[in-house]
């Protein structure tokens, strides 16, 4: 049987447009710090990429800052600053802020110093969006930047992180994106490269797949193409709240990204439910991808309310624009059949 990948938000399949770009970088030998002609060459990808990222982003006229990813963006952004924020944000920023601002039980955050807090757009297990206060310092929009349409320019926060493996780009490539004059420390030191903002030789192959990757992403949201996966996510959870009524389904009510569903079925593990779906053919995850592995309850659902047993019984199925409609019914018939199974042997 035809394996189905449902596992969007930890990565996605690489476009074809950002594996052409990457395959023509390849053929550039120049190191894009070199003033030779094959130097200058090398230079001119990076900057068409950084030009393509700033319009898909809606950041023209702010700096963008590569980085190896949105957790080394995190680094860059936050080291230092003493920034406020909530237990739903992804590890990656919990690791650099005072966890101290409230979520409530539809997991929307309370932020009441803009200029001195963190907060996502959108949440990598729930899907849920925040609403952005101005003035906010860091938004991490890793999950929200070709899914949704927003522009940097206009969502109000100094700094955003971003990754390029989240919209089909390669993996180990993100940046921050930061209004024009605001102070930012090197935490790798060296060259000067990136402004002198991030040093070390340019990744002049991912940053193509990145910038093609970026530019494609937007096309996509143009055409509607997440408004019909939204309609996807909610054929998946209406087939399964028919079929097995006792799922609670996590942030239903609020806005999400488009792709998301995050559910549970208390008592059974989310890890149990990933790998029994594993082996039946559909990848799904338990939470962040980064975070797998660890054997607990999602932070994020503990932070919004739910109790221990509920929130270690969570997963997320996250969909992707050649997802199908054949797919998501085959995932919900199949994880209701293990559902009954788990409901039998429990009784």
């Amino acid at each position: 049987m035809t394996r189905v990948y449902l596992d969007h938000n930890a990565t996605t399949p690489l476009r074809p447009e950002a594996q052409a770009a990457m395959i023509a970088a390849m053929e550039v030998c120049g190191n894009p710090s070199s003033v030779h002609a094959e130097g200058r060459t090398a230079k001119a990808v990076v900057e068409r990429a950084r030009a393509q990222i700033a319009a898909a982003f809606g950041a023209d006229g702010a700096d963008v800052v590569f980085t190896s990813g949105s957790t080394e963006g995190a680094a860059l952004a936050l080291a230092g600053r003493k920034l406020h924020g909530a237990p739903v944000e992804h590890d990656a920023i919990r690791a650099w802020i005072d966890e101290d601002l409230s979520v409530d039980a539809a997991g929307r955050v309370t932020v009441l110093d803009p200029s001195k807090s963190c907060l996502q757009l959108a949440n990598s297990e729930t899907g849920i969006i925040q609403d952005l206060p101005e003035g906010l310092a860091v938004t991490d929009a890793t999950q929200a930047f070709g899914k949704l349409p927003v522009a940097f320019n206009w969502m109000g926060a100094t700094m955003a992180l971003i990754s390029a493996h989240k919209l089909g780009g390669p993996k180990g490539i993100g940046a921050v994106v930061l209004k024009r004059g605001t102070e930012l420390a090197a935490q790798i030191r060296g060259g000067g490269q990136e402004m002198g903002r991030r040093s070390g030789t340019e990744n002049v192959i991912g940053i193509a797949g990145f910038g093609a990757a970026a530019e494609a992403a937007a096309k996509e949201l143009d055409a509607g193409v997440w408004d019909r996966v939204a309609q996807l996510r909610n054929i998946l959870e209406n087939a399964l709240a028919a079929t097995c009524p006792e799922t609670i389904f996590v942030g239903r009510e609020a806005r999400r990204l488009p792709n998301t569903s995050c559910f549970a079925t208390p008592g059974w593990k989310g890890e149990t439910q990933v790998m029994q779906m594993d082996l039946a053919g559909f990848a799904i995850s338990a939470g962040s991808a980064c975070s797998s592995g660890k054997v607990r309850a999602s932070a994020v659902l503990t932070a919004m309310g739910f109790d221990e047993i509920t929130a270690q019984g969570a997963i997320r199925v996250s969909l992707g624009a050649q997802t199908t409609e054949t797919d998501v019914l085959r995932f919900a018939e199949a994880w209701c059949a293990k559902q009954k199974k788990h409901r039998a042997r429990s009784a």
